[in-house]
C-alpha cells in the first residue's frame, strides 16, 4: 500500500457543509468521496463539471414572451422549400 499524505483543500464553509451532508447521506466519508473523485479524474483524464441550469428572471421573461408570440403566430416564418429560404435570407 502506498504512503498517504495530508492535503489541505480550501473551500467556503457552505460548500464544506454541503459536502459533509452529502457524504453522510450516501454513507461515504467526505475524504473517501474526494479521493474517489480525484482517482476517477486521473483514470479518465477528464474533469466533468455539471450544474443544474436555471434560467435567470430575465431569461424566464423572454421565454414566456417567446411562447406567447409562438402561440399567437407572431414572428413565425414558414418556409417550405429552398427558394423560399433563399428569398427569406435575401430579405434580411
Amino acid at each position: 500500500m502506498s504512503k498517504t499524505i495530508t492535503m489541505n483543500i480550501r473551500m467556503d464553509e457552505d460548500t464544506r457543509r454541503k459536502l459533509k451532508d452529502f457524504s453522510n447521506q450516501i454513507g461515504i466519508p467526505a475524504t473517501s468521496l474526494v479521493n474517489a473523485s480525484i482517482k476517477q479524474m486521473l483514470r479518465s483524464r477528464q474533469a466533468t463539471f455539471t450544474t443544474d441550469l436555471e434560467p435567470t428572471p430575465k431569461l424566464e421573461k423572454l421565454i414566456k414572451e417567446a411562447e406567447a408570440d409562438y402561440k399567437a403566430g407572431r414572428g413565425i416564418t414558414t418556409i417550405n422549400n429552398k427558394a423560399e429560404l433563399e428569398a427569406f435570407f435575401d430579405s434580411l
